[in-house]
């Protein structure tokens, strides 16, 4: 794992040093590579910058930028190809004689790839997580290329005259060309779904690489103005086919199985110490416990508990630990714990990112990073197998819906919220006990008080936008936001299907992978996601839905390849998540730090957001009449890091 960043300045010379400059933004994204440091430039404007965090191959073989065997190629690059063994065997075995390698970097193995196959072919051999730059001495144009899913981030733009990228927004703000404005559309975006989805940034003309794609630029394109359209060279396979041969329950577990026992293998080679998040849920506890067949060693696991029981699996984690036999370290931490972390969020994001389970994860990151360098997680099994409630929810929702007029829908919805969040839990509180625990879930008021906002709404693709966003109605609070492009339409797919796919473009890439890789970058951690394999995505994809929901059981596939490796008794309960008490800080430890930033005299004079939808929003909350953590986080978030950018 490692931070890349540079620029292309074409007839900058005289204006600032660019070396000076470069080491600027490179030294802003230490702690993504605290081993080394690299630099490199064409003596024409173009300047490639490296933080290296040594996983494979140590020695200063590795360091970068790094050169092709000929020279013509130049490379930066940020993440893990995991089948450069393969792919060096290939090439040796083209070129029917041994090729004068320096080391035994994946790097290494990527630059004659190029020279062999070329750029745009080799990135569909590659199986791994990245974000590069290449600069051909050749042709005198430069590659911007990201993974297939969005593990690792690039963000890119022209600022007077300069394009600028980097692995995180905190490198281009040390350019000295750099003066992009907040986009207003972008902070809408951010109160809507709490993060700012891709294509798009904070800033404007600022953009993130979409991923599964490349650029090419050259000289015409900077001085035109314009960086052109990202192109694809992988894209999301949809739904399974009419043509696809069905697979039996225990063919689809087998192949399943021996696909991730595949990736695993890859994903476990490194040369320093390696272990695992493990919270006891099905994902990471399948995870860990395929590493722990193919370990002679004991896997070391990690995982933090709160002392608060309904957001605490330390429990689950430590039994699924023990089953296995992993080398299991588990961390305690206090509210105090917690809230520490709050004002290190702007830094550590660069972007404001409002999803309150980063604070969570940059804690078990931290225990992580005290044993070992790498660290493999469970993320994307959610989203690739079905296992949020949504999926099998909103289908059924809408079934019933869609024969129910207009007004008594309206009506419904009405009554759902005659009766606070909090009223709400109570009742759900006390049926308890007749709820089969498959349909018990956390925050029940606040979950109904969405399902009556979904009830307005006339068509699948309106329902998941309403359930996917924090605040529908962001562009009443953000003064200059312009409104959204209406969410893509189902059409006639299926529509768990189709959320699954919408989740794995955007949530996936945007919320969960960008929290992960941010929190473990912030302590130096390398984190790898063995679902999101390609082969294991296309091979989601291929799947019936049966195989994925069945018998109101998500993720089914998975249960059944689990119960393979840990007891069912260990892994059937209710899904709790990675949560905090945010609501309850709010109104407690972290409310005058709240009200500080959310003085009505401040939002005014900065001028980003309408005081009166804002205030509102905090004051119903302060008297607690619900729980509007999700409204109100995006704008603490944005209001924290516009304070940070003041004190740079």
């Amino acid at each position: 794992m490692c931070g890349i960043a540079g620029f292309w300045h074409p007839n900058s010379q005289g204006r600032y040093d660019g070396s000076t400059a470069l080491t600027r933004m490179t030294n802003a994204i230490l702690r993504r590579g605290p081993d080394d440091a690299g630099a490199w430039d064409n003596g024409a404007g173009l300047f490639l910058g490296h933080r290296r965090l040594a996983i494979v191959d140590l020695s200063s073989a590795g360091h970068q930028p790094m050169a092709s065997p000929t020279g013509r190629y130049i490379i930066v690059f940020n993440g893990e190809i995991y089948n450069f063994q393969a792919l060096r065997k290939a090439l040796e075995s083209a070129h029917q004689s041994p090729l004068p390698w320096r080391g035994h970097s994946d790097t290494e193995v990527m630059l004659a790839a190029f020279e062999h196959w070329g750029i745009q072919e080799t990135l569909r051999r590659l199986v791994g997580m990245f974000a590069l730059a290449v600069w051909d001495r050749t042709r005198e144009t430069l590659t911007l290329a990201r993974d297939r899913i969005g593990e690792k981030p690039l963000y890119y733009g022209l600022n007077k005259g300069a394009l600028i990228f980097a692995s995180e927004l905190q490198a281009l703000n040390a350019h000295p060309c750099f003066d992009a404005q907040v986009s207003r559309n972008s902070l809408a975006l951010l109160l809507k779904y709490a993060y700012v989805p891709s294509p798009h940034s904070i800033y404007e003309g600022i953009h993130k690489l979409p991923p599964g794609t490349w650029i090419e630029l050259d000289r015409s394109a900077l001085e035109s103005g314009t960086v052109g359209t990202p192109q694809a060279y992988w894209e999301l396979p949809g739904s399974q086919s009419a043509s696809t041969a069905p697979l039996s329950d225990a063919e689809a577990i087998d192949q399943l199985e021996a696909l991730m026992r595949t990736t695993i293998s890859e994903q476990m080679v490194a040369d320093v110490p390696l272990g695992a998040f493990l919270s006891g849920g099905i994902d990471s506890s399948l995870i860990v416990g395929l590493m722990q067949s193919l370990s002679a060693q004991q896997v070391k696991t990690f995982t933090i508990g709160f002392d608060n029981p309904g957001y605490n699996e330390a429990e689950h984690a430590k039994a699924v630990a023990r089953h296995l036999g992993t080398d299991h370290t588990e961390l305690y931490v206090s509210g105090d714990d917690a809230l520490n972390v709050v004002p290190k969020l702007p830094d550590i994001y660069g972007e404001p990112f409002a999803d309150s389970s980063q604070i969570p994860t940059f804690l078990v990151s931290q225990l992580a990073r005290s044993q070992v360098t790498v660290s493999l997680s469970g993320d994307a099994g959610d989203e690739l197998f079905g296992g949020y409630n949504r999926y099998q929810f909103l289908p059924n929702v809408w079934k019933k819906m869609n024969r129910i007029p207009s007004p008594a829908r309206s009506l419904v919805a009405r009554m759902i919220e005659s009766a606070s969040p909090n009223r709400w839990d109570s009742i759900a509180t006390g049926l308890s006990p007749v709820i089969p625990a498959g349909l018990r879930v956390r925050l029940p008021g606040e979950k109904l008080h969405k399902l009556a906002g979904v009830m307005r709404h006339g068509s699948p693709s309106q329902m998941y936008d309403r359930v996917v966003s924090q605040w529908p109605n962001a562009i009443d609070a953000v003064i200059g936001a312009r409104p959204f492009s209406n969410p893509a339409s189902v059409g006639d797919s299926n529509f768990a299907a189709w959320m699954m796919r919408q989740d794995t473009l955007t949530y996936l890439p945007d919320d969960i992978l960008a929290k992960v890789d941010r929190a473990a970058m912030a302590v130096s951690l390398e984190t790898r996601v063995p679902f999101l394999d390609h082969r294991i995505v296309e091979f989601a994809s291929s799947l019936p839905m049966s195989l994925k929901i069945r018998d109101g059981s998500t993720k089914w596939i998975l249960r059944q390849l689990l119960y393979r490796y840990v007891p069912r008794e260990l892994i059937e309960r209710p899904k709790m998540g990675f949560g905090i008490p945010l609501h309850d800080w709010l109104r407690g430890p972290l409310r005058d730090w709240a009200e500080s930033l959310l003085d009505p005299q401040r939002l005014k004079s900065e001028g980003y957001f309408m005081p009166g939808p804002i205030r509102a929003v905090w004051e119903r909350h302060l008297r607690g009449q619900g729980n509007y953590q999700h409204q109100l986080w995006p704008v603490l978030m944005f209001q924290a890091w516009l304070d940070q950018k003041r004190t740079i």
